[in-house]
């Protein structure tokens, strides 16, 4: 959105109405869709029957627009640069598919031992990894865009190989070798491949598309200041979007249930925080600029709401606990990775170059 080499306060003050009072329109529209879901029951039911084959369209479609114009800003030509950077893919793997998974299981077991549903819902948020809102968030926080589409693009593939693999283990694996209670995932690979095609592989081509031919007609230059600002706020259109419908379906259940979204919120909390600075600590360790930092770090505190959302229900049931603790994770990630958004931000000055 910004270019990092300014000051925080610049940055800020250069923020559009939308970008800077972001915050607040994400708190209203978390407020209006579980007031609406729990007002208007027939709404959430209404919404529940937009889907095909598993995939809720309303929410697709929030993505999608989410996703389309930040991936249009993306300049393809530079994704080589990020490629041949191997400790940064390197990390992002580590990360993502040893230290995430590894860090929710302890999380869930040590917050959550006497909740099995929850402690399962938890996990499967775990091993989720982000491929949509978290291109906003490095967007926001002036990350390096080429390096998220990239890294974004390589969890993908790893989720479509892993999530069932690491599902099994820690599920049911791990368990036993420890002596606790073993739980069973049954989710096949087309399941998650149609979670990436739908939320990356889309908006990917359609972004790529719109760089390659705005490009080709108007030059670089018109394409990045006349078109790219026409469909900027779109994102942000679509992510609030997203945000009211996906509460407005889940309303009734986390109002009607208080105590148990606190209890799994508290290790969500920790999870995020705990993700996201040691991404940024990683970052710092192997010599990564702000930019690539900030992807690093957004890139491995993110999760993929809709798939552990669809997985638990489709195993577990839509009124289930394991849905639920799908449910909350949003509820928790999307106003904390808000405020570390800011954060991000304020830690510019701590990073020597730039």
């Amino acid at each position: 959105m910004t270019t990092t080499d300014q000051p925080r306060e610049q940055i800020v003050a250069r923020l559009s109405t939308l970008d800077r009072f972001l915050p607040l329109w994400i708190l209203l529209a978390m407020g209006a869709g579980l007031l609406l879901g729990r007002v208007v029951p027939s709404l959430a039911d209404a919404l529940s029957a937009l889907e095909v084959d598993g995939v809720s369209l309303p929410i697709a479609i929030g993505l999608l627009v989410m996703m389309y114009p930040v991936l249009a800003k993306v300049r393809y030509d530079r994704l080589d640069a990020v490629t041949s950077d191997r400790p940064l893919m390197v990390a992002s793997l580590l990360l993502n598919w040893v230290i995430g998974p590894a860090l929710m299981f302890a999380l869930a077991w040590t917050f959550l031992p006497d909740l099995p549903e929850y402690r399962t819902g938890l996990i499967i948020v775990g091993l989720a990894r982000c491929i949509a809102m978290v291109i906003i968030w490095n967007d926001l926080a002036c990350g390096d865009r080429e390096a998220a589409a990239v890294l974004v693009a390589l969890n993908s593939i790893f989720q479509v190989v892993a999530f069932a693999a690491l599902g099994w283990f820690y599920l049911e694996v791990l368990p036993g070798w420890l002596g606790l209670p073993e739980s069973q995932l049954d989710v096949s690979a087309w399941q998650i491949a149609k979670s990436v095609l739908i939320f990356l592989g889309v908006p990917l081509v359609a972004g790529s598309l719109s760089r390659r031919i705005g490009e080709r007609r108007w030059g670089r230059a018109a394409y990045e200041s006349r078109f790219l600002p026409r469909i900027s706020p779109w994102a942000l259109y679509g992510l609030l979007f997203t945000i009211v419908v996906l509460f407005a379906l889940q309303g009734e259940q986390v109002t009607s249930r208080p105590a148990d979204v606190a209890r799994i919120a508290l290790p969500l909390l920790v999870y995020f925080a705990l993700m996201w600075s040691g991404g940024y600590a990683v970052a710092r360790l192997i010599g990564l600029a702000y930019p690539r930092a900030t992807t690093l770090a957004f890139t491995a505190a993110g999760n993929n709401f809709e798939l552990a959302i669809a997985v638990a229900i489709a195993t577990f049931g839509a009124t289930s606990g394991q849905a639920l603790a799908g449910v909350v994770g949003p509820l928790i990630e999307v106003p904390v990775l808000v405020a570390l958004v800011y954060v991000s931000l304020a830690l510019r000055k701590k990073f020597t170059h730039v």
